[in-house]
Protein backbone atom coordinates (compact mmCIF):
# COMPACT_ATOMS: atom_id res chain seq x y z
CA UNK A 1 0.00 0.00 0.00
CA UNK A 2 0.86 3.36 -1.02
CA UNK A 3 1.14 6.00 2.01
CA UNK A 4 -0.57 9.29 0.73
CA UNK A 5 -0.67 12.06 3.00
CA UNK A 6 -3.15 14.65 3.17
CA UNK A 7 -0.40 17.47 3.21
CA UNK A 8 2.95 17.87 2.02
CA UNK A 9 5.39 20.60 2.24
CA UNK A 10 8.10 21.53 0.58
CA UNK A 11 10.66 23.09 2.74
CA UNK A 12 11.36 23.68 6.16
CA UNK A 13 11.49 27.46 6.72
CA UNK A 14 9.15 29.41 9.19
CA UNK A 15 6.71 29.14 6.97
CA UNK A 16 6.78 25.49 5.94
CA UNK A 17 6.98 24.82 9.39
CA UNK A 18 4.59 26.96 11.07
CA UNK A 19 1.93 25.67 8.32
CA UNK A 20 2.57 22.09 8.61
CA UNK A 21 1.82 22.19 12.75
CA UNK A 22 -0.93 24.06 12.14
CA UNK A 23 -2.60 21.47 9.70
CA UNK A 24 -1.42 18.62 11.59
CA UNK A 25 -3.13 20.09 14.84
CA UNK A 26 -6.62 19.64 12.46
CA UNK A 27 -5.31 15.64 12.53
CA UNK A 28 -4.15 15.84 8.79
CA UNK A 29 -1.49 13.46 7.92
CA UNK A 30 1.16 15.85 7.53
CA UNK A 31 4.96 15.75 5.54
CA UNK A 32 8.04 17.84 5.39
CA UNK A 33 10.61 17.63 2.65
CA UNK A 34 13.59 19.37 3.27
CA UNK A 35 17.17 19.23 1.24
CA UNK A 36 19.34 20.32 3.69
CA UNK A 37 21.20 19.07 7.01
CA UNK A 38 19.56 21.39 9.06
CA UNK A 39 15.36 22.41 9.10
CA UNK A 40 14.76 26.04 9.17
CA UNK A 41 15.58 28.11 6.32
CA UNK A 42 16.73 31.30 7.82
CA UNK A 43 16.54 30.37 11.59
CA UNK A 44 19.35 27.92 10.74
CA UNK A 45 22.21 28.22 13.32
CA UNK A 46 25.81 26.63 12.48
CA UNK A 47 28.40 26.21 16.12
CA UNK A 48 32.21 27.34 15.75
CA UNK A 49 34.59 26.56 18.70
CA UNK A 50 31.54 25.63 20.57
CA UNK A 51 29.72 28.61 20.14
CA UNK A 52 26.46 29.00 18.34
CA UNK A 53 25.71 31.41 15.65
CA UNK A 54 22.69 32.64 13.95
CA UNK A 55 22.34 32.85 9.93
CA UNK A 56 19.39 35.07 9.79
CA UNK A 57 17.44 35.70 12.70
CA UNK A 58 19.43 37.64 15.16
CA UNK A 59 16.20 39.39 17.39
CA UNK A 60 12.31 39.34 17.23
CA UNK A 61 9.45 41.42 18.50
CA UNK A 62 5.42 41.02 19.41
CA UNK A 63 6.95 38.45 21.85
CA UNK A 64 5.52 40.19 24.77
CA UNK A 65 2.36 38.93 26.33
CA UNK A 66 -0.58 39.94 24.67
CA UNK A 67 1.51 40.72 21.28
CA UNK A 68 0.65 39.04 18.00
CA UNK A 69 3.85 37.06 17.68
CA UNK A 70 3.15 35.54 21.42
CA UNK A 71 -0.57 34.62 20.16
CA UNK A 72 0.25 32.67 16.92
CA UNK A 73 3.14 30.85 18.74
CA UNK A 74 1.19 30.19 22.17
CA UNK A 75 -1.19 28.41 19.62
CA UNK A 76 1.30 26.84 17.99
CA UNK A 77 2.39 25.74 21.80
CA UNK A 78 6.36 26.97 21.65
CA UNK A 79 5.82 29.95 23.39
CA UNK A 80 6.87 29.06 26.68
CA UNK A 81 9.67 26.56 25.97
CA UNK A 82 10.95 29.19 24.05
CA UNK A 83 14.70 30.49 25.95
CA UNK A 84 14.54 34.53 25.42
CA UNK A 85 16.38 37.34 26.59
CA UNK A 86 15.05 41.16 26.31
CA UNK A 87 17.32 43.39 24.80
CA UNK A 88 17.98 46.68 25.82
CA UNK A 89 14.42 48.82 26.61
CA UNK A 90 15.93 52.28 26.21
CA UNK A 91 17.47 51.39 22.80
CA UNK A 92 17.26 47.70 21.72
CA UNK A 93 18.53 49.29 18.22
CA UNK A 94 21.03 52.33 18.07
CA UNK A 95 22.09 53.98 14.58
CA UNK A 96 25.06 55.35 13.84
CA UNK A 97 26.56 57.39 11.36
CA UNK A 98 29.88 58.40 10.03
CA UNK A 99 32.57 59.74 12.65
CA UNK A 100 29.23 60.85 14.73
CA UNK A 101 29.59 59.48 18.24
CA UNK A 102 26.21 59.63 19.08
CA UNK A 103 24.12 56.35 18.77
CA UNK A 104 20.74 57.36 18.02
CA UNK A 105 18.16 54.64 20.33
CA UNK A 106 15.07 52.86 19.12
CA UNK A 107 13.71 52.18 22.17
CA UNK A 108 10.75 49.47 23.36
CA UNK A 109 7.22 50.79 23.78
CA UNK A 110 5.67 53.76 22.19
CA UNK A 111 5.64 56.13 24.97
CA UNK A 112 9.49 55.17 25.31
CA UNK A 113 10.38 55.22 21.79
CA UNK A 114 9.24 59.17 22.02
CA UNK A 115 11.15 59.72 24.92
CA UNK A 116 14.78 58.44 23.95
CA UNK A 117 14.41 60.38 20.76
CA UNK A 118 13.16 63.35 21.89
CA UNK A 119 16.41 64.05 23.98
CA UNK A 120 18.52 64.15 20.86
CA UNK A 121 15.37 65.99 19.13
CA UNK A 122 13.42 67.81 21.64
CA UNK A 123 11.89 70.27 19.14
CA UNK A 124 10.82 66.68 17.30
CA UNK A 125 8.33 65.39 19.64
CA UNK A 126 4.80 65.63 18.20
CA UNK A 127 6.14 64.55 15.01
CA UNK A 128 7.49 61.31 16.83
CA UNK A 129 4.67 60.72 18.19
CA UNK A 130 2.49 60.96 14.68
CA UNK A 131 5.35 58.67 13.26
CA UNK A 132 4.52 56.19 16.45
CA UNK A 133 0.56 56.45 15.41
CA UNK A 134 1.16 56.31 11.79
CA UNK A 135 3.05 53.13 12.25
CA UNK A 136 0.31 51.25 14.02
CA UNK A 137 -2.31 52.83 12.26
CA UNK A 138 -0.62 50.73 8.63
CA UNK A 139 -0.50 47.90 10.75
CA UNK A 140 -3.57 47.81 12.15
CA UNK A 141 -5.25 47.97 8.10
CA UNK A 142 -3.27 44.27 7.49
CA UNK A 143 -4.83 41.10 7.40
CA UNK A 144 -3.80 38.84 10.77
CA UNK A 145 -1.50 41.66 11.70
CA UNK A 146 -3.97 41.49 15.03
CA UNK A 147 -4.38 37.56 14.94
CA UNK A 148 -8.17 37.74 13.19
CA UNK A 149 -9.64 40.70 11.63
CA UNK A 150 -9.64 42.04 8.36
CA UNK A 151 -9.26 39.81 4.79
CA UNK A 152 -8.31 42.23 2.37
CA UNK A 153 -5.55 44.60 1.74
CA UNK A 154 -6.48 48.60 1.30
CA UNK A 155 -5.26 49.73 -1.75
CA UNK A 156 -4.56 53.48 -0.17
CA UNK A 157 -1.84 51.81 2.46
CA UNK A 158 -0.28 49.45 0.12
CA UNK A 159 0.76 52.91 -2.05
CA UNK A 160 1.83 55.03 0.61
CA UNK A 161 5.78 55.47 0.06
CA UNK A 162 8.25 55.35 3.18
CA UNK A 163 10.63 58.27 1.54
CA UNK A 164 7.00 60.14 0.89
CA UNK A 165 5.85 59.49 4.41
CA UNK A 166 9.22 59.99 6.41
CA UNK A 167 9.81 63.33 4.50
CA UNK A 168 6.13 64.47 5.75
CA UNK A 169 6.59 63.11 9.12
CA UNK A 170 9.51 65.29 9.85
CA UNK A 171 11.95 67.95 7.91
CA UNK A 172 14.54 67.18 10.30
CA UNK A 173 17.24 65.40 7.90
CA UNK A 174 19.05 63.71 10.53
CA UNK A 175 16.08 62.37 12.38
CA UNK A 176 14.95 60.99 9.10
CA UNK A 177 17.49 58.67 8.77
CA UNK A 178 17.68 57.61 12.35
CA UNK A 179 14.21 56.66 11.78
CA UNK A 180 14.59 54.52 8.74
CA UNK A 181 17.71 53.12 10.04
CA UNK A 182 17.01 49.48 11.01
CA UNK A 183 16.01 49.43 7.15
CA UNK A 184 18.52 46.52 6.70
CA UNK A 185 16.06 44.68 8.12
CA UNK A 186 13.81 45.14 4.74
CA UNK A 187 17.23 45.93 2.60
CA UNK A 188 18.16 49.45 2.91
CA UNK A 189 16.02 50.59 -0.27
CA UNK A 190 13.86 53.48 1.79
CA UNK A 191 12.77 55.23 -1.49
CA UNK A 192 10.82 52.78 -3.61
CA UNK A 193 9.32 50.92 -0.93
CA UNK A 194 5.89 50.82 0.29
CA UNK A 195 5.35 52.15 3.97
CA UNK A 196 4.23 49.03 5.17
CA UNK A 197 7.13 46.84 4.92
CA UNK A 198 8.63 49.50 6.85
CA UNK A 199 5.88 49.95 9.06
CA UNK A 200 5.11 45.81 9.95
CA UNK A 201 8.73 45.49 9.99
CA UNK A 202 9.55 48.01 13.07
CA UNK A 203 6.42 48.13 15.00
CA UNK A 204 7.02 44.67 16.64
CA UNK A 205 10.33 45.36 17.57
CA UNK A 206 9.11 49.16 19.02
CA UNK A 207 6.69 46.77 20.87
CA UNK A 208 8.99 44.63 22.54
CA UNK A 209 12.78 42.97 21.37
CA UNK A 210 13.87 39.45 22.34
CA UNK A 211 16.80 37.71 21.28
CA UNK A 212 16.20 34.17 21.17
CA UNK A 213 19.07 32.50 23.39
CA UNK A 214 20.73 29.60 21.91
CA UNK A 215 20.26 31.01 18.42
CA UNK A 216 16.77 30.87 16.28
CA UNK A 217 17.08 27.30 15.46
CA UNK A 218 15.58 26.95 18.70
CA UNK A 219 12.24 27.96 17.18
CA UNK A 220 12.48 25.26 14.42
CA UNK A 221 13.51 22.63 16.98
CA UNK A 222 10.55 23.25 19.19
CA UNK A 223 8.56 23.18 15.76
CA UNK A 224 9.47 19.75 14.65
CA UNK A 225 9.52 18.31 18.43
CA UNK A 226 5.95 19.88 18.39
CA UNK A 227 4.43 18.22 14.82
CA UNK A 228 6.65 14.83 15.80
CA UNK A 229 4.11 15.25 18.59
CA UNK A 230 0.77 15.05 16.53
CA UNK A 231 2.20 12.47 13.87
CA UNK A 232 3.63 14.40 11.26
CA UNK A 233 6.63 12.61 9.19
CA UNK A 234 9.73 15.33 8.82
CA UNK A 235 12.29 14.28 6.75
CA UNK A 236 15.58 15.95 6.02
CA UNK A 237 18.39 15.21 3.06
CA UNK A 238 15.09 15.19 0.61
CA UNK A 239 15.39 17.65 -2.19
CA UNK A 240 12.26 17.43 -4.14
CA UNK A 241 13.52 17.21 -7.73
CA UNK A 242 10.12 16.74 -9.97
CA UNK A 243 6.27 17.18 -9.39
CA UNK A 244 4.34 13.94 -11.07
CA UNK A 245 0.53 15.12 -12.07
CA UNK A 246 -1.92 12.35 -13.40
CA UNK A 247 -4.10 11.91 -16.42
CA UNK A 248 -6.57 14.90 -15.07
CA UNK A 249 -3.37 17.46 -14.52
CA UNK A 250 -3.61 16.96 -10.70
CA UNK A 251 -0.68 17.45 -8.83
CA UNK A 252 -0.41 13.32 -7.54
CA UNK A 253 3.58 13.25 -5.73
CA UNK A 254 7.04 14.42 -6.03
CA UNK A 255 9.92 12.30 -6.39
CA UNK A 256 12.93 13.42 -4.25
CA UNK A 257 16.34 14.01 -6.07
CA UNK A 258 17.29 9.76 -4.62
CA UNK A 259 14.41 8.83 -6.23
CA UNK A 260 11.74 8.32 -3.39
CA UNK A 261 8.03 8.89 -4.64
CA UNK A 262 5.64 10.92 -2.02
CA UNK A 263 1.98 11.20 -2.21
CA UNK A 264 -0.21 13.40 -1.14
CA UNK A 265 -3.82 15.08 -1.63
CA UNK A 266 -2.26 18.45 -1.06
CA UNK A 267 0.64 20.53 -1.75
CA UNK A 268 2.40 23.73 0.17
CA UNK A 269 5.80 25.09 -1.37
CA UNK A 270 7.61 26.70 0.96
CA UNK A 271 10.94 27.13 -1.44
CA UNK A 272 12.04 30.12 -3.34
CA UNK A 273 9.13 30.74 -5.82
CA UNK A 274 11.73 30.53 -9.18
CA UNK A 275 13.36 26.85 -7.93
CA UNK A 276 9.14 26.17 -7.58
CA UNK A 277 8.57 27.27 -11.29
CA UNK A 278 11.25 24.80 -12.47
CA UNK A 279 10.19 21.57 -10.73
CA UNK A 280 6.89 22.77 -11.76
CA UNK A 281 7.64 22.71 -15.48
CA UNK A 282 7.51 26.56 -17.18
CA UNK A 283 5.03 24.71 -19.44
CA UNK A 284 2.47 23.88 -17.19
CA UNK A 285 2.57 27.83 -15.59
CA UNK A 286 0.69 30.76 -17.13
CA UNK A 287 2.87 32.98 -19.28
CA UNK A 288 2.17 35.93 -17.72
CA UNK A 289 2.49 34.98 -14.00
CA UNK A 290 5.96 33.30 -15.66
CA UNK A 291 7.16 36.61 -16.83
CA UNK A 292 5.97 38.94 -13.75
CA UNK A 293 8.19 36.64 -11.13
CA UNK A 294 10.96 36.18 -14.12
CA UNK A 295 10.68 40.04 -13.85
CA UNK A 296 10.80 40.62 -9.99
CA UNK A 297 14.37 42.28 -8.60
CA UNK A 298 15.77 39.87 -6.19
CA UNK A 299 16.55 41.82 -2.77
CA UNK A 300 20.30 42.63 -2.82
CA UNK A 301 22.64 39.63 -0.60
CA UNK A 302 24.92 40.13 2.51
CA UNK A 303 28.52 39.07 3.51
CA UNK A 304 28.23 38.23 7.15
CA UNK A 305 31.50 38.10 9.66
CA UNK A 306 31.38 36.09 12.80
CA UNK A 307 34.24 36.99 15.16
CA UNK A 308 35.17 34.45 17.92
CA UNK A 309 36.48 36.55 20.62
CA UNK A 310 39.02 36.27 23.60
CA UNK A 311 37.41 36.03 27.01
CA UNK A 312 36.71 39.18 28.90
CA UNK A 313 38.43 41.57 26.07
CA UNK A 314 34.92 43.41 24.70
CA UNK A 315 32.18 44.25 26.72
CA UNK A 316 29.02 43.38 26.07
CA UNK A 317 25.95 45.28 24.63
CA UNK A 318 22.72 44.26 24.37
CA UNK A 319 21.60 45.54 21.21
CA UNK A 320 22.39 46.08 17.82
CA UNK A 321 24.01 48.63 16.03
CA UNK A 322 22.99 49.96 12.45
CA UNK A 323 25.86 51.77 10.87
CA UNK A 324 26.14 54.54 7.80
CA UNK A 325 28.69 55.94 6.48
CA UNK A 326 26.56 58.98 5.62
CA UNK A 327 23.26 60.18 6.74
CA UNK A 328 22.32 59.92 3.28
CA UNK A 329 23.36 56.53 2.62
CA UNK A 330 20.46 55.44 4.37
CA UNK A 331 17.75 56.03 1.93
CA UNK A 332 19.35 53.02 -0.36
CA UNK A 333 21.73 51.32 1.96
CA UNK A 334 22.05 48.33 -0.51
CA UNK A 335 23.82 50.39 -3.50
CA UNK A 336 27.55 50.21 -2.55
CA UNK A 337 30.80 51.22 -3.88
CA UNK A 338 32.94 47.88 -3.94
CA UNK A 339 36.24 50.20 -3.12
CA UNK A 340 34.80 51.46 0.06
CA UNK A 341 32.33 48.66 1.21
CA UNK A 342 31.45 47.97 3.81
CA UNK A 343 29.40 51.46 4.15
CA UNK A 344 26.62 49.77 6.24
CA UNK A 345 26.76 46.98 8.87
CA UNK A 346 24.77 45.79 11.07
CA UNK A 347 26.78 44.35 14.50
CA UNK A 348 25.40 42.05 17.52
CA UNK A 349 26.87 40.90 20.35
CA UNK A 350 26.17 37.42 22.28
CA UNK A 351 27.28 37.51 25.75
CA UNK A 352 30.10 35.03 27.70
CA UNK A 353 28.17 32.27 30.14
CA UNK A 354 30.61 32.51 32.63
CA UNK A 355 30.89 36.38 32.60
CA UNK A 356 27.72 38.11 30.94
CA UNK A 357 28.87 41.49 30.71
CA UNK A 358 31.38 40.72 27.96
CA UNK A 359 31.22 39.16 24.58
CA UNK A 360 31.96 36.23 23.37
CA UNK A 361 31.29 36.69 19.51
CA UNK A 362 30.11 39.68 17.26
CA UNK A 363 28.60 39.06 14.35
CA UNK A 364 28.83 41.90 11.43
CA UNK A 365 26.96 41.89 8.25
CA UNK A 366 26.82 44.07 5.54
CA UNK A 367 25.09 44.03 1.78
CA UNK A 368 27.03 42.29 -0.75
CA UNK A 369 25.83 42.00 -4.88
CA UNK A 370 25.78 38.04 -5.84
CA UNK A 371 27.82 39.79 -9.12
CA UNK A 372 30.84 39.54 -6.62
CA UNK A 373 30.83 35.94 -6.35
CA UNK A 374 29.48 35.12 -9.81
CA UNK A 375 32.58 33.49 -10.67
CA UNK A 376 31.78 30.61 -8.26
CA UNK A 377 28.29 30.43 -8.91
CA UNK A 378 29.09 26.66 -10.20
CA UNK A 379 29.89 25.14 -6.86
CA UNK A 380 27.44 24.33 -4.27
CA UNK A 381 28.72 23.90 -0.67
CA UNK A 382 26.80 22.39 2.78
CA UNK A 383 27.16 19.77 4.60
CA UNK A 384 24.68 17.72 2.75
CA UNK A 385 26.96 18.44 -0.43
CA UNK A 386 30.07 19.53 0.40
CA UNK A 387 32.52 20.66 -2.29
CA UNK A 388 35.74 23.22 -1.86
CA UNK A 389 35.64 26.27 -3.92
CA UNK A 390 39.22 26.89 -3.96
CA UNK A 391 42.00 29.05 -3.24
CA UNK A 392 40.45 32.29 -4.66
CA UNK A 393 37.28 32.26 -3.32
CA UNK A 394 39.02 31.67 0.29
CA UNK A 395 41.25 34.50 -0.45
CA UNK A 396 38.50 36.77 -1.42
CA UNK A 397 36.57 35.98 1.76
CA UNK A 398 39.36 37.09 4.09
CA UNK A 399 39.72 40.62 2.38
CA UNK A 400 36.18 41.03 3.23
CA UNK A 401 36.55 39.99 6.60
CA UNK A 402 39.84 42.29 6.89
CA UNK A 403 38.37 45.37 5.20
CA UNK A 404 35.18 44.79 7.75
CA UNK A 405 37.33 44.55 10.72
CA UNK A 406 39.09 47.92 9.46
CA UNK A 407 35.68 49.62 9.76
CA UNK A 408 34.88 48.00 13.11
CA UNK A 409 37.56 48.90 14.52
CA UNK A 410 36.83 52.67 14.41
CA UNK A 411 34.00 51.71 16.93
CA UNK A 412 35.67 49.32 18.71
CA UNK A 413 39.49 50.46 19.14
CA UNK A 414 41.75 47.43 19.06
CA UNK A 415 39.24 45.20 18.33
CA UNK A 416 41.84 43.23 16.21
CA UNK A 417 43.75 42.14 19.42
CA UNK A 418 40.30 40.88 20.79
CA UNK A 419 39.33 38.23 17.85
CA UNK A 420 40.85 34.40 18.60
CA UNK A 421 39.28 33.24 14.94
CA UNK A 422 37.48 34.27 12.25
CA UNK A 423 34.49 32.59 9.96
CA UNK A 424 32.30 34.27 7.44
CA UNK A 425 29.50 33.86 4.86
CA UNK A 426 29.11 35.07 1.23
CA UNK A 427 25.83 34.81 -0.90
CA UNK A 428 27.12 31.49 -1.84
CA UNK A 429 26.38 30.16 1.70
CA UNK A 430 22.84 31.85 2.08
CA UNK A 431 22.06 30.82 -1.57
CA UNK A 432 23.20 27.22 -0.71
CA UNK A 433 22.11 26.84 2.56
CA UNK A 434 18.56 28.60 2.70
CA UNK A 435 17.66 28.33 -1.18
CA UNK A 436 16.95 31.81 -1.78
CA UNK A 437 17.43 33.45 -5.59
CA UNK A 438 21.26 34.64 -5.85
CA UNK A 439 21.53 34.42 -1.60
CA UNK A 440 19.00 36.95 -1.69
CA UNK A 441 18.29 38.38 1.86
CA UNK A 442 14.27 38.68 1.98
CA UNK A 443 12.61 37.65 -1.41
CA UNK A 444 11.80 40.28 -3.84
CA UNK A 445 12.31 43.83 -4.56
CA UNK A 446 8.50 45.60 -3.75
CA UNK A 447 7.74 48.87 -4.67
CA UNK A 448 4.73 51.80 -3.78
CA UNK A 449 4.31 51.88 -7.24
CA UNK A 450 3.33 49.01 -8.07
CA UNK A 451 2.46 47.12 -4.90
CA UNK A 452 0.36 43.99 -6.41
CA UNK A 453 3.37 43.37 -8.77
CA UNK A 454 5.14 41.19 -6.36
CA UNK A 455 2.23 40.05 -4.23
CA UNK A 456 1.41 36.32 -4.64
CA UNK A 457 -2.23 34.48 -4.02
CA UNK A 458 -1.02 31.73 -1.54
CA UNK A 459 -3.48 29.46 -3.96
CA UNK A 460 -2.05 28.45 -7.06
CA UNK A 461 -3.65 27.94 -10.55
CA UNK A 462 -2.87 24.00 -9.37
CA UNK A 463 -5.96 23.50 -7.91
CA UNK A 464 -4.01 21.32 -5.18
CA UNK A 465 -1.10 22.98 -4.83
CA UNK A 466 -0.27 26.21 -2.62
CA UNK A 467 2.45 28.83 -1.57
CA UNK A 468 3.71 29.78 1.64
CA UNK A 469 7.09 31.88 3.01
CA UNK A 470 8.75 34.91 2.19
CA UNK A 471 8.43 35.34 -1.54
CA UNK A 472 4.32 35.53 -0.59
CA UNK A 473 3.76 39.11 0.25
CA UNK A 474 6.29 39.41 3.83
CA UNK A 475 9.84 38.42 4.79
CA UNK A 476 10.65 37.87 8.71
CA UNK A 477 9.90 35.93 11.60
CA UNK A 478 6.53 37.70 11.67
CA UNK A 479 5.57 37.90 7.89
CA UNK A 480 6.23 34.10 7.21
CA UNK A 481 3.98 33.35 10.89
CA UNK A 482 1.46 35.24 8.84
CA UNK A 483 2.00 33.87 5.47
CA UNK A 484 1.28 30.83 6.90
CA UNK A 485 -1.93 31.26 9.22
CA UNK A 486 -2.81 32.50 5.53
CA UNK A 487 -2.27 29.59 3.70
CA UNK A 488 -3.64 27.36 6.14
CA UNK A 489 -6.70 29.42 5.84
CA UNK A 490 -7.28 28.63 2.03
CA UNK A 491 -6.85 25.24 2.97
CA UNK A 492 -8.19 24.78 5.73
CA UNK A 493 -11.11 27.62 5.92
CA UNK A 494 -10.74 31.17 7.13
CA UNK A 495 -13.55 30.18 9.65
CA UNK A 496 -11.69 27.46 11.39
CA UNK A 497 -8.55 29.13 11.58
CA UNK A 498 -10.12 32.48 13.10
CA UNK A 499 -11.92 30.30 15.60
CA UNK A 500 -8.91 28.09 16.79
CA UNK A 501 -7.17 31.80 17.30
CA UNK A 502 -10.05 33.47 18.97
CA UNK A 503 -9.72 30.59 21.90
CA UNK A 504 -6.03 31.72 22.40
CA UNK A 505 -7.28 35.14 22.22
CA UNK A 506 -9.62 34.92 24.98
CA UNK A 507 -7.30 32.85 27.18
CA UNK A 508 -4.88 35.54 27.03
CA UNK A 509 -7.58 37.89 27.82
CA UNK A 510 -8.73 35.63 30.95
CA UNK A 511 -5.16 35.33 32.16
Amino acid sequence: MKKTYDILIIGSGIGGLVSALILAKEGLKVCVLEKNNQYGGNLQTFSRDKLIFDTGVHYLGGLSKGQNLHQFFSYLEIMDDLELHKMDENGYDKITFGDDEIEYPHAQGYENFVEQLSNYFPEEKENLKDYCEEIQRVCNHFPRYNVIGKDNYSEEILHLNTKRFIESITQNKKLQSVLLGSNFLYAGDSENIPFYVHALTVNSYIQSAYKCVKGGSQISKLLIRKLREYGADVHKHSEVAEFIFNENNILSSVKTKSGKEYFAKQFISNIEIRSLTKIIGEERLKKSFLNRILSWEPISSCFSVYLVLKPQTIPNFNYNIYHYSSEESVWNAYRYDKKSWPETYMLSSTPSKNHPEFAESLTAISYMDFDEVKSWQNTINTVAEEYERGKQYEKFKLEKAEKMIDALEKKIPNLRDSIKHIYTSSPLSYRDYIGSFEGNMYGYMKSSENPLKTMVSPRTKIDNLFLTGQSVNMHGILGCTIGAFNTCAEILGKEKIDERLTKVLNRTNEN
